[in-house]
């Protein structure tokens, strides 16, 4: 499908399963999450990213948090996680 995925504003529980789909729709070629517009990231949306980064590194695709800001950064650490860390997947 191409180009970046632009994420919604808030990934909360309530967002997880549309967070899933969205990211099952997107199983070819590079997975580039745009998080500009992200202001809260919880931890279940953090899983079902984590867990389609893991998917797509294990098919050999590249994988890539952009346009991250600050805050969703201090998120992602408060919750032992970085931006690289979810490039990589699983390992």
């Amino acid at each position: 499908m191409g180009g970046p995925i632009a994420l919604s504003p808030r990934l909360d529980l309530p967002a997880a399963s549309a967070l899933m789909t969205t990211l099952k729709e997107h199983d070819d070629g590079d997975l580039i999450l745009d998080l500009a517009e992200v202001k809260h990231l919880g931890a279940l949306c953090l899983q079902v990213m984590l867990s389609a980064a893991t998917s797509a590194v294990a098919q050999g695709r590249s994988v890539s948090l952009v346009n991250a800001s600050d805050r969703v950064i201090d998120q992602l650490r408060v919750m032992g996680m970085t931006p690289e860390a979810i490039s990589r997947g699983r390992q």
